[in-house]
Parts: C-alpha cells; sequence; structure tokens
C-alpha cells in the first residue's frame, strides 16, 4: 500500500510530537523563552570588559566562578527537588535566577561582581535537575527519550535565536537585557506555575523512610560508572569551546572565521535532529549512546587528517551527529534509571557531569595543546571516547540483567516496594491527558 508524501509527512510529524502530555509542551515552551532571552552568559565576559573596564583575567575569574557555583548546584538542586518537589524547586530556581540576573546587572565592585556570579551559577543550574526530573515525571516512559529529544531541541533553537539577537546590545545597552534575561525566567515560572502538572502526594522528605539519601545515588555503582563514561564523552564534545578555537587560532583563523564554522553545529541541530531522533530510537539505548559517543570522538580525528576550513566544517558536522543522538538519549537513561522518589538526586549527580566537564574541559584542551600540540587532543578524544563508548555498552548489558533478574518466572513485574508506593502516584497523578 503506497501512501502519498503528504500523508507520510503527516505521519512524521504525529510520531515526532504526537501523544506527549500539555505539560510537556508548556515545559518545552518555556525552555524556548528562556534559552532565546539567553543572552547574560554569551555577553558577561564582553560587558566585564568592555562597559565596566575589567581585565580579560578578572572576566575570565568571573566566568570561573559561575562554573564553580554550577558544580555546587547540581546535587543542590537534586536533593531539593526530591525535598520540596520537582515543579516547586523549578518555579523557584526560577524565580531565584530572575532575581540574580537583575542584581548581576547592578554588581560593580570586585566582590559583588564574584557573589553575584556565583549566586546565578548556583540558581540557574539549580533549575536543570527539577527541570529534568520533570519532563520524566510528566511524561510516559515510552516516550521519554523522544522529550528529551524535543527538550534539546529547543535549547538549540532558543540559542540560535539569542546569538542571533545578541546586537540589541548596540541598541538597548547591556543593563536592559540583564532585565530582559531575567523577565524571561520569570515568566517561564510562571508558564510551568499555572500550566505543568504536579504530584498531588506530599514530596519525598530529604531522606527517605528506608534511609536512602545521596548516598544511596553513589552506591548504585552502574549510575556512578554511567555518569563517569558520559563525564568523558563530555570532555571531549566540550572542546568545541575551548581546543577548537584554540586549534584555529594557531591555524591562523580568525575569530569571525571560527563563529561561522562552529554555527554549523547550531544549524545542524535544528535542521536534522528530530528525524535523525527517530533513527537512533530503532537501536536499544545503549547501543545509540554508545554509537554517538563513538562518533563524537571520530568527528574530532577528522582534523587528524587536515586543517583547512572544509576539514573543521566535516568534522563540526560529524561530532554534531554524536551530539544529537548522545544528549537527549542520555537523559532519557538517567530518568530509568532512577527511582521515582530520586529522580532529583540522579539528575542532580548526571549534572556534575555537564558542570565538571565545563570546568575540566578547557583546561585538559588548553594543556594538551599547548604542550604537545593539537594532533594528540584528537588523538586522545578518539580514544577516551572509545573507552566511553565501551563501558556504556557494559553498562547497557548489566542492566538489562539486573532487570531480566528482577521478574519473577512468569515475566509479571514485582510488587512495589513501600517507598515506591509511598512515592509514586497514580498515572493521572503524574501527567496530564495527552493534548489533542
Amino acid at each position: 500500500m503506497r501512501f502519498s508524501p503528504l500523508a507520510r509527512a503527516r505521519s512524521s510529524v504525529v510520531s515526532t510530537f504526537g501523544g506527549l502530555p500539555t505539560g510537556f509542551w508548556w515545559l518545552w515552551t518555556a525552555q524556548l523563552v528562556n534559552r532565546a532571552c539567553g543572552f547574560v552568559m554569551p555577553l558577561l565576559a564582553f560587558y566585564i570588559t568592555d562597559e565596566l573596564h575589567r581585565t580579560a583575567a578578572f572576566a575570565g575569574t568571573v566566568v570561573a566562578v559561575i562554573g564553580f557555583g554550577s558544580l555546587v548546584a547540581g546535587p543542590f538542586g537534586g536533593i531539593l527537588a526530591d525535598r520540596l518537589g520537582h515543579k516547586p524547586t523549578l518555579v523557584g530556581a526560577q524565580c531565584a535566577t530572575a532575581v540574580g540576573m537583575v542584581a548581576l546587572a547592578y554588581a560593580r565592585s570586585p566582590w559583588a561582581l564574584l557573589l553575584a556570579a556565583f549566586a546565578v551559577g548556583v540558581v540557574n543550574n539549580a533549575t536543570r535537575p527539577a527541570h529534568n526530573a520533570l519532563i520524566a515525571e510528566v511524561t510516559p516512559p515510552e516516550v521519554q527519550a523522544r522529550a528529551y529529544s524535543l527538550n534539546f531541541w529547543a535549547i538549540n533553537i532558543g540559542y540560535s535565536v539569542a546569538m542571533l539577537s545578541v546586537g540589541l546590545v548596540s541598541v538597548t545597552g547591556y543593563t536592559a537585557l540583564f532585565w530582559l534575561n531575567g523577565a524571561t525566567f520569570l515568566i517561564g515560572a510562571l508558564l510551568i506555575a499555572a500550566r505543568v502538572p504536579g504530584r498531588a502526594e506530599t514530596p519525598a522528605p530529604a531522606v527517605a523512610p528506608d534511609g536512602e539519601g545521596f548516598g544511596s545515588v553513589l552506591r548504585d555503582r552502574s549510575f556512578v560508572a554511567f555518569v563517569a563514561a558520559e563525564f568523558l564523552v563530555l570532555t571531549i564534545l566540550m572542546q568545541s569551546e575551548s581546543g577548537l578555537p584554540i586549534a584555529m587560532g594557531r591555524d591562523g583563523f580568525s575569530p569571525s572565521a571560527f563563529g561561522q564554522v562552529a554555527a554549523l553545529n547550531g544549524i545542524l541541530i535544528a535542521a536534522v535532529q528530530l528525524p535523525l531522533t527517530q533513527l537512533y530510537k530503532r537501536f536499544p539505548e545503549s547501543w545509540a549512546l554508545a554509537g554517538s559517543s563513538a562518533l563524537i570522538g571520530v568527528g574530532y580525528s577528522v582534523l587528524l587528517f587536515g586543517h583547512s576550513s572544509w576539514f573543521y566544517g566535516a568534522s563540526i558536522v560529524v561530532w554534531t551527529l554524536g551530539e544529537i543522538g548522545n544528549t537527549p538519549t542520555s537523559f532519557a537513561v538517567v530518568a530509568r534509571m532512577s527511582p521515582d522518589h530520586m529522580r532529583g538526586r540522579y539528575q542532580g549527580l548526571f549534572q556534575v557531569a555537564w558542570t565538571g566537564s565545563a570546568v575540566v574541559a578547557p583546561l585538559f584542551g588548553g594543556w594538551v595543546i599547548d604542550t604537545w600540540g593539537s594532533s594528540p587532543l584528537w588523538i586522545a578524544s578518539l580514544v577516551l571516547t572509545a573507552v566511553a563508548a565501551a563501558a556504556q555498552l557494559g553498562i547497557g548489558s548489566r542492566l538489562t540483567h539486573r532487570a531480566a533478574a528482577a521478574l519473577p518466572a512468569d515475566g509479571t513485574p514485582p510488587p512495589k516496594s513501600a517507598a515506591e508506593t509511598a512515592h509514586s502516584g497514580t498515572p493521572t497523578d503524574r501527567r496530564d491527558e495527552p493534548a489533542e
């Protein structure tokens, strides 16, 4: 039976966007709004040097302080999300970020700038464990991978809009952009508070009744190994913001040339992420994760064969295809590995892989290039992502065996434990009806 192109297109749209709860789409909208007006972080170093006339070294210190705040925010935000609930934590953290953005706009002394930057790093990144846990809370397990993929798409569309709009600073000035960025966080918080359903039951306490706490996450060896493997992958992926521009500078490219080539990343994600996600869904999650991790390393290894703009462009295309598979899949895996009442803590520990790699990646890339040149960095990228991919396959196999061992002989799911019963709601508690 043949289908017309229109019918096939409609089927593709339904398979990509259909069947997701309305609560998810409000989360998605809030994410898009926040990212589309995310001017402050990319322009912060320019603001400190150009507007405040501080040194480049001090500007780098302020940006690094935000990174250290982000490191604190992962576990802190995860614990709060499990204690207070994912939705209240997300709404509160977004409101606090709005206040922090405005406070940062009026900080002038070095200590005021450093304190405001650290506070923004903490509260802004405290939203992420709660946001990712709330996606899992409002979506059925069978569509969570697609939900995280669409969330990643919103992040990149919003980032592209923000980067295209930074020229507004020449019209409005920096202070207005701080206010606008803060206002979008407040708008996002109001949307989530009003439109996203939360759990009806009382949120889990800081320490669960059976003695579980953040330590129990650290005792989950499979999950800790998964986070470590993703940390390796992300350290290589984030060479796009450290090793790659340094290497291009050494090869004689200007900052504008780097920007033009690097723009391929956002363009490609916006153009092909959704159809490519359908391709990745045909494979087991561990295979998709391992394959995409390896592809990131392969992408950087393209630079072993040449240093022209064509090779740099080809490199970005290849590792972006890996990024498209890796990022949403990894968040879906975290959602599957975490117990309902500890989703915030699990997402918080996973956030450490992101913030930690953001700190380590520039140190690692810069040190390797400064000591041995760029080629050893690309070789290390290939090796480390291959090691991570092998670990991800092993973790996937271990989890499959563990899930099979947990089933009784007749294949029916085991009854819930007391903790699971106490902290998991009915389907109508956890999500609203799918959107029409």
